[in-house]
């Protein structure tokens, strides 16, 4: 079997698992979303070292690490993650634009584009957070049939 079957056939069940499971699933995505803010800090204060990097990347790092350990007391940030993930983007999209040399343009304009979209399904997540989870289940599912009908 091939590679591609077989990562199609995983992301079929692990986006069944999603939407059978969104509760449990939705923990799983606020510490993936940890771990991706974490790394976008890093990122962010690593490619071009200015104020305004460094201070979307201490935003990032600590709002990934809020996530990833799930603190209690700000638990009512779980349902902002799209809404801060989004303003994170766009603001790193803007600094990318604004950076000069080394920072392509067009992957800028892109991060703002996935701000933009982030931003948006926040509007969803806020009123029901399990949306979320269900929203990526159908996503890994389409992708997973993707991925085992193309050879």
């Amino acid at each position: 079997m091939e590679s591609n079957k077989v990562s199609g056939i995983l992301s079929i069940i692990l986006g069944l698992i999603f939407i059978i499971c969104p509760i449990f699933s939705s923990g799983l995505v606020s510490i993936l979303i940890g771990i991706s803010l974490v790394f976008l800090g890093i990122a962010s204060i690593l490619i071009k070292f200015s104020a305004l990097n460094v201070i979307i990347g201490i935003l990032a790092i600590i709002f990934g690490l809020l996530f990833i350990f799930n603190i209690d007391a700000l638990s009512f940030l779980l349902g902002l993650q799209f809404y801060i993930i989004g303003i994170l983007l766009i603001l790193l999209g803007i600094a990318g634009i604004f950076a000069g040399e080394g920072v392509s343009k067009i992957a800028s304009i892109l991060i703002i584009i996935l701000g933009i979209i982030s931003f948006a399904l926040g509007g969803f997540s806020i009123t029901n957070p399990l949306f979320a989870a269900i929203l990526i289940g159908v996503a890994l599912i389409v992708q997973g049939v993707r991925l085992y009908i193309l050879e």
